[in-house]
């Protein structure tokens, strides 16, 4: 790999995932304008999100099987163009139907940079993966947040939701340019031994059980933030900036943090986190002005380590499910919270119909509609207090 200049593609990749967050939290910050511009209800929105959400899952299960046909260089190429096609979709949209098509496109586009990053940064990186890994993956928390910041600049300043999507254009370039004419690491396929003992550890189960848990955590922690402006637009806050500060949190968090973690009990922070969510969003849907910031900081702690812990306790004490497991893990995640994006809509459109009857202004109806619908999100953390409760025990059991 003499000829391969690895902190390039580094860079590269983390403006790649930079990409990936800006249309979450851009995303996050256009919903209100596009049920205007298109007359849209909330469910409709949520269905926007879900097409958004489902292309992820769909690239990176699928990844492994690409990466090892076409290597990094060819799966870039893959992401480069279907992050274009979307974007270009959504500046241009006339209609529901088209917006549908395009956020399909730029979330293929975020699986494939993730699909194809990971192994490659794991391969350039052999006697510091873990480190640079975590370094990569800091820029997703760290691109909403500075998505979230970019989006309430330009609502501030009165421009349409098409700039801020044009916005997404700038990281996408950066990383076509920086990748563009560069030697890749060859890829290393898995053999079929160690697929079967994959399979093995899949099938067990812990691994099972954990599946479960990652359909909640992941939604606790993403159908939360990406509902973030629909939920506290009327609580008297500035929903865009609560979304950074709590991506913010969660990006340092990670950063500094990651060996501590890694130090401590996985099962005591994931149980942990869960307690501190689950107390986080109650006071979110309590909260109006400066307490709804104090809330989400709550709730910024109680999600910060869910993702990087589920992943890490699956290789730790599920080792046979390897490289496959994780991959299956994470997208089994986002593939979850693609499917509750229309229901989380739903609840919004009916608890605002419901709260019209005994409000008397609109915003009156927004904010009850919020709030109901943040007590329905605390499902989510209140059964994985329980579930990862049970694993404490569990584990602790077993390590005796």
């Amino acid at each position: 790999m003499s000829n391969i200049n690895a902190q390039r593609l580094f860079t590269a990749s983390c403006f790649a995932l930079v990409t990936t967050a800006f249309a979450f939290a851009i995303r996050a910050g256009i919903l209100s304008e596009l049920a205007s511009k298109f007359n849209l209800t909330d469910t409709q929105l949520g269905y926007i999100n879900q097409m958004a959400i489902l292309g992820f899952p769909i690239a990176t299960m699928i990844g492994g099987w690409l990466y090892n046909e076409f290597g990094a260089k060819r799966m870039m190429y893959l992401a480069l163009g279907t992050h274009l096609l979307g974007i270009l979709m959504t500046i241009f949209a006339g209609d529901f139907w088209t917006l549908l098509l395009s956020n399909f496109f730029i979330g293929f586009g975020n699986g494939t940079v993730e699909a194809a990053c990971n192994p490659m940064i794991s391969n350039m990186f052999k006697n510091n993966q873990t480190t640079m890994l975590n370094r990569f993956h800091v820029w997703f928390p760290g691109g909403i947040f500075l998505g979230a910041l970019i989006s309430q600049i330009i609502s501030g300043a009165g421009l349409g939701w098409q700039v801020q999507i044009a916005v997404m254009l700038i990281p996408t370039i950066i990383y076509a340019y920086l990748f563009w004419g560069q030697a890749f690491p060859e890829r290393e396929a898995a053999g079929q031994a160690s697929v079967s003992e994959n399979l093995k550890g899949i099938f067990s189960p812990l691994y099972i059980f954990m599946i479960f848990c990652m359909v909640l955590t992941a939604n606790t922690e993403l159908s939360t933030q990406q509902w973030v402006e629909r939920l506290l637009g009327a609580a008297g806050a500035q929903p865009m900036l609560i979304l950074a500060m709590v991506t913010g949190l969660m990006a340092v968090g990670r950063y500094f943090a990651g060996p501590i973690v890694h130090r401590l009990n996985p099962t005591g922070v994931l149980w942990g986190g869960a307690i501190i969510s689950l107390l986080g969003i109650f006071l979110m849907s309590q909260s109006t002005g400066a307490m709804a910031y104090v809330s989400a900081i709550l709730f910024a702690i109680g999600v910060c380590y869910f993702w990087p812990t589920m992943l890490g306790f699956t290789g730790e004490y599920i080792p046979k499910s390897g490289a496959l497991g994780m991959s299956l893990m994470g997208g089994a995640g986002m593939f979850a919270v693609s499917l509750v994006q229309p229901v989380v809509g739903g609840w919004l459109d009916s608890a605002r119909e419901a709260a019209k009857a005994t409000s008397a202004t609109p915003e009156a109806a927004d904010l009850a509609a919020g709030q109901a619908t943040l007590s329905h999100l605390m499902i989510f953390p209140a059964i994985l207090v329980v579930a990862f409760g049970g694993l404490w025990f569990y584990m602790r059991g077993r390590q005796h």
